[in-house]
């Protein structure tokens, strides 16, 4: 591969619905380019950029992929980027390092619930972007109705979307397009160019008006001389093309038909012309030592690179991917890591395509490129100079809402879970887990099943660790609603010295701390010094549960009484007696059950607000208002944890994929009391089965 300095770069983003046709309209790239010699194929597990078994098992895209695709003296650093809900992460990463985002639209399914979260997260890094109604060789495939659909949905969020290209055919006649810029038509993969069809020179004469029109818009001074002569050149065109697409005051759309490679070379011409280099695209920020700074895409500038991709492997090693904001990077240099304040020799520096290595003596201001082997970095880390330290900031992430508690297949594996689950999380930055204080599970979380069946799959192919899961235990907590009073006493007797000990105790509701423990006694009849014992056994109850093995708060205890023998009398008789007393008290003290209530937002279309809103009164739920936004409803409401351990899945299903929701923990509420009953029912039976065992 040559060496491409920042003007000829373009880093573009391919993202859309899952299906649309990414991965095979890069496969089209490649092979229009000389790059490949064969089409890949999903179904045969064939293509370039899903390369990974996993992929080829589920026959989807599951990671982004960087495709360098070298076509008129530039250099396009194609991401192909999952489309499926469950790897959004993957996209998001994707559009954080590229420059234009490129969104495909399947020709019969039109706009989908994928195509809605690329544009909002392409909204999100403020990306120019495309259109591209792909599959136009589809039965069925309709290219006006399908460019009505993205006009529609373009207008309603303030932008105006304009054809620059027209089919030549649709269906299994679709052969070719035509550039309305140009004004010629590029027959299959474009290397072969002609006239313009007889059948559409009056459309492509339309369409050109239009597009020359919105040009003129880009400059002052081409729309003098539009208005002055009625036209621009091509050059002109461009120009213009690019100041308003650069502004996002349009969309371009285009067709193609990734499978069929017919639309690859027009296609590719119009990134190079019409989406921004690295120098010419929204500059990004850095956290210096005084405050913001401005990254300028050069090579003479300080070194700010971001890391935006990890992968792990237990043969291949660490393999880090990263994009330069500004500087550069020569191979085998030392990069100072801000996030981990470590040194990192950039060793086996690279550009990656699929599984071929293509290596790299320096990587441009504005290139994306790899280095295998780094000790400390992860993904959302800055390269920098020592001398220099910038920090470029983590885009936002959906929170991880589906949750799974896991468990170890075996002995063997028990020893590896967290080294295992922090490799996973360290790839992905959607996936989060944790050891749950109050339920003693370890827990996974994702973006939904598929997601967290990925994962699982990955840890047993690549790090040999076997993991099993289940619904995890939502994180109750116990407690009392009245004052109530316990006393036990604790005597034993076996043959050499005894246990003896007698606590009196009284306990109350405490709103404003979790415990307090205080003595009210008198006389002789207990020494202080059994205090920490009795406190001790109390507080290991609250730890493990009173009555259904959740831990226990807001309680106040008072010691007023107990019995002592000066032989028998020892810490962990005291520590029995207060246990056991406790409990008693905890039995008068009517005890409760509280349960996490969620605040949770939910974005619907308009048309499922009915079906969602009875979701979630059947869910306990209590809506707290509504709102509008671009067609869609809004649903604020307060659930409790225990109703929404699914919702991930279950929206998907009520909205046919459009809905989505954020959801973060507001206060604990009582349990009601139908409830409350099998859950502690649960736990005396679990509690039976261990004595037995």
């Amino acid at each position: 591969m040559k060496e491409y300095t920042t003007e000829f770069l373009r880093n573009v983003a391919l993202v859309s619905h899952g299906g649309a046709g990414k991965t095979m309209l890069a496969e089209a790239f490649l092979r229009a380019t000389g790059a490949t010699t064969r089409l890949g194929k999903v179904e045969d597990g064939t293509t370039v950029s899903d390369y990974d078994d996993e992929e080829h098992r589920r026959k989807i895209s599951i990671y982004s992929s960087v495709i360098p695709i070298e076509h008129r003296e530039y250099k396009i650093n194609v991401i192909d980027a999952p489309g499926y809900t469950d790897f959004v992460g993957e996209m998001i990463s994707a559009l954080s390092v590229a420059d234009g985002a490129i969104l495909l639209v399947d020709a019969v399914s039109g706009i989908e619930v994928g195509t809605e979260l690329a544009w909002r997260y392409a909204d999100q890094f403020n990306l120019p972007r495309f259109f591209v109604i792909n599959k136009m060789d589809r039965d069925n495939a309709d290219f006006e109705t399908t460019y009505e659909a993205i006009a529609e949905f373009v207008r309603v969020r303030g932008k105006r979307a304009i054809k620059v290209h027209l089919p030549i055919g649709e269906k299994q006649n679709f052969k070719g397009v035509v550039d309305i810029i140009g004004m010629k038509a590029y027959i299959g993969d474009g290397k072969t160019t002609g006239d313009i069809p007889a059948d559409l020179q009056e459309a492509a004469e339309k369409a050109h008006f239009a597009l020359v029109e919105a040009a003129a818009e880009g400059e002052d001074e081409l729309m003098e001389k539009y208005l002055e002569n009625g036209s621009l050149s091509d050059a002109e065109m461009v120009r213009g093309l690019e100041d308003v697409v650069y502004a996002g005051a349009f969309v371009p759309v285009f067709c193609a038909a990734g499978g069929h490679e017919v639309g690859a070379i027009a296609l590719l011409n119009d990134i190079i012309d019409l989406l921004p280099s690295p120098l010419q695209a929204l500059r990004r920020v850095a956290q210096g030592k005084n405050g913001e700074e401005e990254l300028k895409p050069s090579d003479t500038e300080p070194l700010a690179a971001y890391v935006w991709k990890t992968t792990a492997d237990p043969f291949v090693g660490r393999m880090t991917y990263f994009r330069v904001f500004s500087g550069s990077i020569q191979a085998d240099a030392h990069v100072w890591n801000q996030n981990k304040s470590a040194d990192e020799r950039v060793s086996g520096l690279h550009f990656q395509r699929g599984k071929e290595v293509i290596a790299a003596k320096i990587i441009h201001a504005g290139d994306i490129a790899a280095v295998s082997k780094l000790n400390a970095t992860a993904t959302g880390d800055t390269f920098c100079e020592k001398g220099h330290p910038l920090t470029i900031e983590k885009p936002i992430f959906p929170a991880a809402l589906y949750r799974v508690a896991i468990t170890p297949k075996s002995q063997a594996d028990a020893a590896k879970i967290s080294p295992t689950l922090t490799k996973l999380c360290e790839e992905d930055v959607t996936l989060v887990w944790e050891n749950d204080h109050i339920t003693h599970e370890t827990v996974l979380k994702g973006l939904g099943d598929q997601h967290i069946d990925v994962a699982l799959h990955r840890a047993q192919t690549k790090f040999q660790v076997g993991l099993a899961t289940h619904e995890p235990r939502v994180p109750y907590r116990e407690g009392i609603t009245r004052k109530a009073s316990g006393q036990y006493r604790h005597k034993k007797q076996s043959g050499g010295s005894g246990q003896f000990g007698e606590v009196h105790l009284r306990i109350e509701p405490l709103p404003t701390a979790d415990f307090e423990f205080e003595d009210e006694l008198v006389g002789m009849n207990l020494s202080k010094s059994y205090l920490p014992p009795i406190e001790k056994g109390i507080k290991a109850t609250m730890e493990r549960g009173a009555f259904a093995g959740y831990p226990m708060s807001n309680v106040k205890v008072i010691v007023y009484d107990g019995k002592e023998h000066e032989v028998d009398s020892k810490p962990l008789a005291f520590e029995i007696a207060g246990r056991e007393a406790f409990k008693l008290a905890v039995n008068d003290a009517g005890p409760v059950l509280f349960e996490p209530i969620m605040n949770i937002r939910v974005t619907v279309p308009d048309a499922n607000m009915g079906d969602v809103m009875s979701d979630l009164n059947t869910r306990r739920g209590r809506v707290q208002g509504t709102d509008s936004e671009f067609g869609n409803t809004v649903i604020v409401a307060h659930v409790p944890l225990a109703e929404v351990l699914r919702y991930t899945t279950q929206l998907r299903s009520i909205t046919g994929g459009r809905g989505y929701f954020t959801m973060d923990f507001d206060h604990y509420d009582t349990v009601p009391t139908h409830i409350t009953g099998p859950i502690i029912e649960a736990h005396k039976k679990e509690m039976e089965a261990k004595k037995e065992e």
